[in-house]
C-alpha cells in the first residue's frame, strides 16, 4: 500500500524551517533550474533521480520531516507520493516556488 503525504501552504512550510532545525526542505527540480534560483539551505533531488538508493542516501532517516517543492507544484506531488510510497513517513509537499512569497538564493 501506498504511503501518504500532507499537503501544506507555503506560509506553514516557512513557519516549519524557521522553527523545526531537524526538518529537512528538498527541491524536486533539475539541476539547471536549482542553479538560478531555490530556497536556502534546500537539498537537491531532482524528481528523475528519487528511487530508494537515491533517497537514502539523501534523507537522514524514514522518518525526517521532509518539505518538497518544485516550480508549480506539478513535479512536488509526484515526488511526495513517491517518497510515501518508499515509506517516509513525514512529508509534506508546499508546492511551487510560483507561490512562495519569500526570498530565495542561487548558486
Amino acid at each position: 500500500m501506498a504511503g501518504t503525504y500532507t499537503v501544506i501552504s507555503p506560509e506553514q512550510a516557512k513557519q516549519i524551517m524557521d522553527t523545526d532545525p531537524h526538518c529537512m526542505v528538498l527541491d524536486v527540480r533539475e539541476e539547471d533550474e536549482y542553479i538560478i534560483e531555490h530556497i536556502e539551505d534546500s537539498v537537491l533531488l531532482t524528481l528523475d533521480e528519487i528511487n530508494e538508493q537515491t533517497a537514502a542516501e539523501t534523507i537522514p532517516s524514514k522518518d525526517t520531516l521532509l518539505l518538497v517543492y518544485c516550480k508549480t507544484g506539478k513535479r512536488s506531488r509526484t515526488a511526495c507520493h513517491i517518497l510515501a510510497g518508499l515509506g517516509y513517513t513525514n512529508v509534506h509537499d508546499f508546492g511551487g516556488l510560483i507561490d512562495w512569497p519569500y526570498e530565495l538564493t542561487w548558486e
